[in-house]
């Protein structure tokens, strides 16, 4: 199956919340959504006497990430949300405008699988293992906090990148995020008992980790974990369009097998400006064309998800789509070539008509169809003042 969908609520959406997007995005005729997760509000309090011997997830108007002993920093669990809440325990809650509370995002939910949206969530963009202890805690807590909403959205992906290498050798670099890559996971296993997956994307720029390679060997190192195939990024971090077919499809073959046979792809225009990528674009404008990925895309034997990044969000989408349905169109006319009627028995085929060839003069050309020839005028008056003399 493939799904099309954008990276956001659609531009044409009247109403802003989650479920409005959701509706429009059914309405367009498209199936996925990556909800983007992007600005993180914690606050972090004392249970109220009120909230005393209650679920956290319970809790009206309350997105609580996580609970329990304020002197504990592990992450919380889904025992830990559903346990009853304490005096003196500590309560991290979320503020976020697309959903208020846990039973919000369970309408949300109930919406998205009954109109058969797919739903994904990118998590904050802002990413730092390696600045301070500090940075690398708030990091993985925003992962966590982004998994534990998408968890409750029913969506299947929480999408995000790894942040910046470290300022030593970058092969430690990147075996260190190896290691928080594969924590998070674990954890991801086991809050949402396998229902999201961790998806980590490459990056447009080199001092970014998100490589091609250390992608697909980030995918291999890891279980669980799916690479995103962000063409407009590797084009910009490879210099390389990756238009040829060929190449192509090297390149969706190695993310399928590494992602266990699905493909999820984010796509756009891209302009290119010095080391890296200089912005995203609408398809159209961008140096990185669809169509090469929608003939490759239409002998799919695979389940693909493709997301529109572009700033035309819902309108790239409709376009990508309409792109492979006439790949798929072209691909069937190719496979079944239109064959004459059959002859019926004791009947012979009805011969060609026989072209008609004009008989040329001797010695010229044959007329022209519709034109006489010259021999077919009448002789042309004698002009002059011969013809006075004569008529006197």
């Amino acid at each position: 199956m493939i799904r099309f969908g954008p990276a956001g609520i659609p531009l044409s959406c009247k109403g802003r919340t989650l479920r409005d997007g959701i509706s429009d995005v059914h309405h367009l005729g498209l199936t996925a959504m990556e909800v983007q997760f992007i600005k993180v509000n914690p606050l972090t309090r004392v249970v109220l006497d009120e909230e005393v011997g209650r679920g956290a997830r319970e809790l009206p108007l309350t997105l609580a990430v996580e609970a329990g002993n304020p002197e504990s920093k592990a992450p919380s669990t889904p025992a830990a949300l559903a346990a009853p809440l304490k005096k003196r325990d500590s309560l991290t809650t979320l503020t976020w405008s697309l959903a208020k509370d846990y039973p919000d995002l369970e309408l949300t939910k109930v919406l998205a699988r009954a109109l058969d949206v797919d739903l994904t969530l990118h998590a904050p963009y802002y990413v730092d293992f390696f600045g301070s202890q500090e940075s690398r805690e708030r990091s993985l807590r925003q992962i966590q906090w982004a998994s534990a909403l998408a968890d409750g959205l029913g969506a299947r992906l929480t999408v995000t990148h790894l942040g910046f290498y470290g300022g030593g050798d970058r092969g430690d670099s990147v075996h260190e995020l190896t290691e928080i890559t594969r924590g998070l996971s674990n954890w991801l296993k086991e809050y949402t008992r396998g229902g999201v997956r961790l998806g980590i994307e490459p990056s447009g720029h080199p001092d970014v980790f998100g490589s091609r390679e250390e992608i697909l060997e980030l995918a291999h190192q890891v279980k669980g974990i799916v690479p995103v195939l962000n063409l407009p990024h590797l084009a910009a971090r490879d210099r390389a369009l990756a238009e040829q077919p060929e190449a192509l499809r090297t390149l969706v073959e190695e993310f399928v097998q590494a992602s266990g046979g699905e493909l999820y792809v984010n796509f756009s225009g891209v302009e290119l400006y010095g080391p890296g990528e200089f912005r995203l674009t609408p398809i159209k404008r961008g140096n990185l064309k669809f169509d090469p990925l929608a003939d490759l895309l239409a002998d799919r034997d695979y389940d693909v998800t493709v997301i529109s990044s572009s700033p035309l969000l819902e309108h790239d989408a409709m376009y990508m789509k309409l792109l492979y349905e006439r790949a798929l169109a072209r691909r069937w006319v190719k496979r079944h070539p239109p064959t004459p009627p059959p002859v019926p028995a004791g009947k012979r085929a009805p011969a060609p008509p026989a072209r008609k060839v004009a008989a040329k003069r001797p010695g010229g050309a044959a007329p022209r169809p519709g034109h006489p020839s010259r021999s077919s005028h009448p002789p042309a008056k004698p002009k002059g003042p011969n013809v006075r003399s004569h008529r006197r």
